[in-house]
């Protein structure tokens, strides 16, 4: 399958620097995965579309302020390290700028506080680093580094909680899980009150999700793998909501990957609770074994993420949308508007 067949031109001007004053006042595209019907609303609407007894999954990941500026130690040029997943005992894998020239061995020095020694390198700019600090680590952390906003964006974030959910609890992501970026407290609780359950789910988010695909069919890219937890609490709340019929909907791609992951371990059988690492790669040809409709922004041309909601809504139906909302100037990626698949 090539990768080419993911494609399509979308005008700068679409892709969303900022985030809207309000967060649920975005735009929603309704799609029908069984025959592509489009419809156009407000991010409010997707109360409407929802039925008691469904089963709404959140991530409550937590973005930490992964960006870190410093200086190498020998030359004093500028280094750039972008924290990507913590390997205990002080060291995180992490990319780093410039690439080149941070190999192993260099030291980086943020402060007189902490500092880094890269320990490995990997592909793709990727580095194991060590950290050497005085203090505690998630302290420093919290006053040197900056949030981890994609490249695309290149307006200055004042508010670090608008890159955050409203729901967000534990600490580990290097992005957030944006499709939950909509969502304000007021919204769950009108959700809560027609008869939706709210389950959660941890995926910290890490470059598995972004990494872009540099092979030419989707079947040779291998996906980074990311830290995943789902709860006994969660689990039951899933079990029972399928034993009545209800739908599963997750929120976001992240979501779905961690409930994909789950039903894929329990063969048919009833989920249970599990954590660890997920690498899975959902594309057109996948079958879905939990999730039934899904919440999402709007993605990168030839992207993981692309495929994985073409895998659930169907290659064609997908691009139509996204030809529709771009005719509609829908705003696009991490701070965009909405599509409802269901």
């Amino acid at each position: 399958m090539n990768v080419d067949n993911y494609d399509f031109n979308l005008p700068e001007e679409l892709i969303a620097q900022t985030p809207l004053a309000d967060r649920s006042s975005s735009r929603l595209l309704l799609v029908n995965k069984e025959n592509g019907q489009l419809e156009h609303g407000h991010f409010t609407d997707i109360l409407q579309q929802f039925r008691p007894g469904d089963t709404l999954v959140l991530n409550d990941t937590r973005v930490i302020p992964a960006r870190l500026f410093g200086v190498k130690e020998d030359t004093g040029a500028k280094a750039e390290v972008l924290l990507l997943k913590n390997l205990g005992e002080d060291r995180w894998e992490a990319l780093v700028k410039p690439g080149k020239k941070l190999k192993t061995g260099a030291v980086i020095i943020f402060s007189e506080e902490l500092r880094a020694v890269i320990e490995d390198e990997a592909d793709m700019g990727g580095r194991t680093l060590r950290f050497i600090y005085q203090g505690i680590f998630q302290e420093i952390l919290d006053r040197l580094g900056s949030m981890p906003l994609p490249p695309y964006v290149k307006e200055t974030l004042d508010d670090r909680e608008r890159y955050q959910t409203v729901y967000a609890r534990h600490e580990g992501s290097a992005a957030a899980p944006t499709a939950g970026l909509h969502f304000t407290q007021e919204l769950l609780e009108q959700i809560a009150a027609a008869g939706v359950n709210i389950a959660y789910i941890t995926l910290h988010v890490g470059l598995g999700t972004f990494r872009p695909m540099s092979v030419e069919t989707v079947e040779e890219h291998v996906m980074h793998a990311e830290y995943y937890e789902l709860s006994q609490e969660t689990a039951e709340m899933l079990n029972s909501a399928r034993a009545r019929g209800g739908r599963i909907i997750a929120v976001g791609t992240t979501s779905c990957r961690t409930l994909e992951t789950a039903g894929r371990q329990a063969a048919g059988g009833p989920l249970k609770a599990s954590s660890g690492w997920t690498d899975i790669f959902i594309y057109p040809g996948y079958e879905f074994t939990v999730v039934n409709a899904l919440i999402t922004n709007f993605h990168l041309p030839k992207s993981t993420l692309v495929m994985l909601v073409s895998a659930l809504a169907g290659r064609e139906h997908i691009l139509a949308a996204y030809e529709e909302a771009i005719k509609q100037q829908y705003r696009f990626f991490s701070f965009g508007d909405a599509m409802f698949i269901y």
